[in-house]
């Protein structure tokens, strides 16, 4: 697995379950970074924070609110999210598709720890996916 480097200031990789902030997906390479993790800092202003796995419920969800993840954008390396497909979604998005009731599967290893600034722990527990570790 290749590393890409940081010019940008990351804060501290951990999990919501205080353990080290697993990958979330290379295939498509996700993260604010594009380091395949949901690391944040300072510039992330969206803070791309939450690991989910995409359902086809929730790429039209967020389509209908003006992100279209599933879009693929070829200038820049991006081939779309597909259902299934893993990726370090904004907070915000995450809590709006919560409160409209199409939240995503959320993998807690690989969901940043600030996130908690947004949504609590029970939440996510509650949309927790199962991951083999």
């Amino acid at each position: 697995m290749d590393q890409l480097e940081h010019t940008h200031e990351v804060e501290p990789s951990v999990n919501v379950l205080g353990g080290p902030l697993h990958a979330c997906s290379l295939n498509p390479r996700t993260g604010f970074f594009r380091d395949g993790c949901c690391n944040t800092g300072p510039d992330d202003h969206g803070q791309h924070t939450v690991c989910i796995q995409a359902t086809a419920e929730f790429l039209a969800f967020s389509r209908a609110v003006g992100n279209d993840l599933s879009r693929p954008a070829p200038q820049y390396g991006f081939p779309g999210v597909r259902p299934g497909d893993r990726w370090c979604l904004c907070a915000e998005r995450w809590k709006e598709a919560l409160e409209a009731g199409v939240a995503p599967p959320v993998v807690l290893q690989a969901t940043h720890l600030s996130v908690l600034q947004i949504v609590t722990l029970e939440q996510l527990l509650e949309h927790a996916v199962a991951v083999a570790v």
